[in-house]
């Protein structure tokens, strides 16, 4: 195939995941190898086809327990892998890694490449060896958070809240609109039995429960767990000797644009996912209007906003009345969003998960929370702030 955009000569060719859960009292290694081992299944693979490993952001344990514990040469040891090819590094959008894995199979550094995202975090925290707050536990703070932390800004928390409030002054936009996000998700995770919160929430529970930093309450931020997502990148010519149904790229973007920072964007209600759609969209000859299921990043409600519009979806200030009710945005919507409960309920797996997702739901394979009308476009966004990636998935 000869194509402008040497995505278009990919797929995904397996998909696997490890279990999810709180405090697994498993090693990052470990799921990590659950989930390689579930993916290679799907694709009908062995461990001497893969010859590329691409992750994101590398190993950072001794950095940051728990929150990537795992080095590309952990499983390329662990399974025996002989690479022509690997990449990991975190000067890179959370979506760098599929990026790399695809350009990587499009010329022709390798022909299957396995990319993973595995944490740890909910066991790091529950140890006390770290914590959910920036720099905790540190002697010296520097780069941009010794700007941030003597007004009180130790959290990703304040800095969104800070966005989300300037946006709900700007737009309107009210706390039961912003709602919507979480509870669409909680009622997609009750289908899902990998989800960590499947309980009913009504939104009375959300307006009640305890403001984190005005105005995102608990349900609008996102769960620490462990787990790992594999993801299995090939050359589209490879489709006919996969026992999976492979899924391709349309398209899929990383860019860095406007400043590199949450608090100082030009404009803080808006962030690099609207970059990020209008590359998307200049790679394609499909519009929002071709989409039927969107997995658009949550790690809080008020991301998932800015993606919507960034995406085209609505317009710029409409994402409030886009979601007010929910119905646009349910599983038997327009727009049905976050369909295996993203991570504000399933948890948070650092957008690999939305990617899980999207094939089984274009496959058909997604059990009691199939949608009931089979997906052929699907939407996955991962980011926000100056983090920002997102890609078109099809299946033919």
């Amino acid at each position: 195939m000869t194509t402008k955009y040497l995505e278009k000569n990919a797929i995904i060719a397996g998909v696997g995941q490890s279990q999810v859960g709180r405090r697994l009292d498993r090693s990052g290694l470990q799921l990590t190898v659950d989930a390689t081992k579930a993916a290679l299944a799907d694709a009908g693979l062995t461990t001497a086809d893969i010859d590329g490993v691409a992750s994101w952001p590398g190993n950072m344990e001794a950095m940051q327990p728990g929150f990537s514990p795992v080095s590309v040469t952990d499983i390329k040891e662990a399974m025996g892998l002989e690479l022509n090819w690997y990449s990991a590094g975190s000067e890179s959008t959370q979506m760098s890694a599929i990026i790399n894995a695809c350009m990587a199979v499009a010329t022709g550094q390798a022909r299957h490449v396995l990319c993973f995202r595995t944490m740890c975090e909910a066991s790091a925290i529950a140890k006390g060896s770290r914590s959910s707050l920036v720099g905790a536990g540190r002697n010296r703070i520097g780069g941009s958070f010794q700007w941030q932390i003597p007004f009180n800004a130790f959290s990703a928390t304040n800095w969104v809240g800070l966005a989300a409030s300037r946006y709900m002054q700007e737009f309107g936009m009210t706390r039961e609109q912003l709602a919507q996000i979480t509870l669409t998700a909680r009622r997609n995770a009750q289908l899902n039995p990998k989800a960590i919160f499947t309980d009913p929430l009504s939104l009375d529970d959300y307006l009640q429960a305890r403001m984190i930093s005005t105005p995102l309450c608990l349900f609008d931020c996102d769960i620490p767990v462990d787990a790992s997502t594999a993801i299995i990148i090939s050359h589209a010519d490879t489709a006919p000797d996969l026992k999976s149904i492979p899924v391709r790229f349309e398209a899929i973007t990383g860019p860095l644009k406007g400043r590199d920072s949450w608090d100082q964007q030009i404009d803080l209600t808006r962030f690099n996912g609207e970059p990020a759609g209008t590359n998307l969209w200049q790679r394609t000859d499909l519009t929002p209007a071709d989409v039927d299921v969107a997995q658009l990043y949550d790690g809080f409600s008020f991301l998932t906003v800015l993606w919507l519009e960034a995406l085209g979806f609505c317009g710029r200030g409409e994402a409030g009345a886009f979601i007010e009710g929910g119905q646009r945005i349910s599983r038997d919507g327009e727009l049905p969003l976050n369909t295996h409960g993203g991570q504000l309920s399933a948890g948070r797996t650092h957008g690999f998960g939305f990617f899980h997702e999207a094939v089984l739901q274009l496959r058909g394979e997604a059990g009691e929370r199939q949608l009931s009308q089979q997906p052929k476009v699907a939407a996955v966004a991962n980011g926000g702030g100056n983090i920002a990636g997102a890609a078109l998935l099809v299946r033919d």
